[in-house]
């Protein structure tokens, strides 16, 4: 049995591709820095910190065995005008959407190189094709986690790893209710559904099923690709 690792393993996404992987017969480990301590499969690890990354793969490596599937769902987001956002803000956004992919898969690399075989599929975003004001930080960052995908299933095809990603569109989750409660959307979710080809709201198990497809056997000859999964508002 594989083993696979989720971070933002404990909310939104990240849980329903946990749920997906486990109920596809996978070990899962999910990595979140709110990981509760009452669940057995989550590891408390922050993504931004290579220390604490180290420190929980090697308890999922001994319980589980090696990492040769990630899935990379931790993020942040952020809404502020260009001009307003400081340096620091700016940079809590790249640490945490680009840099914490860098430090995961550079963690559990090894294990996947001496297994000849491996799956990585990265959580972008849609707003990485389209744009999204008050939102430059957060696009950057997932504009280039698109580019290291790329640039990544070029370089690990020959040891038998596939590296691909996923940009959700609208997807219901709580980040996105707060976003709407904080009126940041540009309306309200019943508004962008009207704006949606499918007419409905995504959902964190679309994101799974997607990524439980290019995780598959049946998915070892697509990688560097970027699949959106929007319901047609990005085409």
């Amino acid at each position: 049995m594989k083993t696979a690792v989720v971070t933002g393993g404990a909310s939104g996404i990240g849980l329903a591709i946990a749920q997906r992987l486990r109920s596809d017969g996978f070990h899962v480990a999910a990595l979140d820095r709110n990981a509760s301590a009452g669940d057995d499969s989550a590891y408390r690890a922050d993504v931004t910190d290579p220390d604490s990354l180290a420190a929980a793969l090697g308890t999922i490596r001994e319980k589980l065995g090696p990492v040769t599937v990630l899935v990379n769902a931790a993020g942040v987001d952020g809404f502020k005008r260009f001009q307003n956002i400081d340096f620091a803000e700016w940079k809590r956004v790249i640490e945490v959407n680009l840099h914490g992919v860098f430090h995961t898969i550079q963690a559990v690399l090894p294990d996947m190189v001496e297994a000849g075989w491996g799956r990585i599929v990265n959580i972008s975003s849609s707003s990485a094709q389209s744009g999204q004001p008050f939102m430059s930080h957060y696009v950057s960052s997932k504009s280039a986690v698109n580019g290291l995908t790329k640039s990544l299933a070029l370089e690990l095809g020959p040891s038998g790893i596939t590296v691909n990603a996923v940009p959700p569109g609208f997807i219901d989750t709580p980040m996105l209710r707060r976003s709407e409660e904080r009126r940041l959307l540009g309306g309200t979710v019943e508004d962008h559904i009207q704006r949606t080809p499918v007419r409905r709201v995504g959902t964190p198990e679309d994101i799974a099923a997607t990524c439980a497809f290019l995780i598959s056997e049946e998915a070892g000859y697509i990688t560097g690709q970027i699949i959106g999964v929007n319901g047609g508002r990005n085409t």
